[in-house]
């Protein structure tokens, strides 16, 4: 079974690029935590300062690992004061296609 994370970012706005900034900054700290963790962080086309980031893991429990983590704690500090609201999420693979 695949599992995944998914955040749902609001910037406050005017801090977007420091948020893109602040969040590759996580990503980088992630990777080398975590070898071969992937993520991707996509902008909403209709509301500019909401961004949705999201990636597959191994296990749940790797999950768990990663948001105990230094890089996942010390990221999110970076980022706290850049956000009006931040909504994680722990997925499952219900179906897919192709």
């Amino acid at each position: 079974m695949s599992v995944y994370t998914l955040g749902i970012w609001l910037v406050k706005p005017g801090r977007e690029d420091d948020f893109v900034q602040a969040w590759r900054s996580l990503a980088d700290k992630t990777q080398e935590e975590f070898p071969g963790a992937k993520a991707v962080l996509m902008r909403d086309r209709d509301v500019p300062n909401r961004f949705i980031s999201t990636g597959p893991w191994e296990s749940i429990e790797q999950i768990e690992r990663w948001r105990a983590s230094a890089a996942f704690v010390q990221g999110y500090e970076a980022m706290r004061e850049m956000l009006e609201h931040f909504e994680p999420h722990t997925l499952e693979e219900a179906a897919t296609i192709g």
